[in-house]
């Protein structure tokens, strides 16, 4: 009797939920099938990335400058870890950005990277005018009501704010450069299976890998996390001056860490979300000087000679 009820005590024990699988090389699991394998979010209506159409977008004056706290402290760039899917760099606590038009401050927890394959096959998530780069960064953020949680900040509309970062090859033959990307780049080589993870020593900051980008020139539109399970809770912001990097180190993503945890397993590779349908989203940036200032200040010499001539 004990057997029989251990048995059936087995049979009916309920099994723990899985995540479906998901992937960027396998058309089994990858972007193409997100929709129907999360068919809650993956389908909807704002998902991202998507095309930038830079003539449409519509000039905001309230999209004012970002205030960035402690993202020139070389001790917040934690650790680094292959996810098995992308590279992705966790933040200490204390990091936060705020203004820029959001509605809240926001804490930042990781960034991590998109790309296709070095410099010969452009892997940016978001393209703008038709042209995508070769690498995408984005620094994620949620609202510090949420303490850190991605999921509870999942459950907001605007919970989540992302930051987005083109990356391009640097003009000539340099190597190496800039340093701080060195830096970063160098602990590929203890990354380069999957779900290993590694400390980052205090040693460079988010202003270095940064440095050179006007942070004040953007775009930003409503859109969602760009992996599954693809929540429509983003606060995009797409910065339009890139970062620089020399071709060597751009390369090295491409040609060094593995999506499995053996050796032999495929190297990471294309590891982004093709453009999705903007649904009349409208895309907003800073406004450009109007044809009415324009004509206001043609005006000023005419008036101030008009009055010459009245004296």
């Amino acid at each position: 009797m004990n057997l029989l009820v251990t048995i059936i005590a087995i049979i009916f024990v309920p099994t723990a939920y899985s995540e479906p699988a998901w992937c960027y090389h396998d058309s089994n699991c990858d972007d193409t099938t997100w929709p129907s394998k999360f068919s809650k979010i993956c389908n909807g209506s704002r998902q991202s990335p998507i095309e930038i159409n830079s003539s449409l977008a519509v000039g905001n004056a309230s999209l004012t400058v970002f205030n960035f706290t402690n993202y020139g402290d070389t001790s917040t760039i934690e650790n680094i870890t292959n996810t098995g899917r992308t590279v992705e760099v966790d933040l200490k606590k204390g990091v936060q950005i705020s203004a820029g038009a959001l509605s809240d401050v926001y804490d930042s927890l990781q960034f991590h990277l998109h790309w296709g394959n070095g410099t010969s096959v452009h892997g940016s998530e978001h393209t703008v005018d038709g042209m995508r780069y070769p690498m995408e960064m984005h620094i994620v953020n949620t609202k510090t009501v949420y303490n850190r949680s991605l999921t509870a900040a999942s459950t907001d509309s605007t919970g989540i704010a992302a930051l987005g970062f083109f990356i391009e090859a640097m003009p000539g033959n340099s190597t190496g450069s800039p340093a701080a990307w060195n830096t970063l780049a160098s602990y590929l080589a203890n990354i380069t299976l999957s779900d290993e993870k590694v400390s980052i020593s205090p040693a460079i900051s988010l202003d270095d890998l940064l440095k050179g980008v006007n942070r004040s020139k953007y775009y930003r539109y409503l859109g969602s996390l760009t992996t599954p399970n693809c929540s429509e809770a983003v606060v995009w912001t797409v910065f339009k001056e890139t970062i620089k990097v020399s071709q060597d180190l751009i390369n090295l993503f491409s040609t060094t860490v593995h999506i499995g945890n053996q050796s032999t397993s495929a190297l990471m590779t294309n590891v982004f979300r093709k453009s999705q349908l903007s649904n009349g989203r409208v895309v907003t940036t800073q406004p450009t000087a109007s044809r009415a200032s324009k004509i206001g200040f043609s005006l000023g010499p005419m008036a101030l000679a008009w009055m010459l001539l009245r004296v």
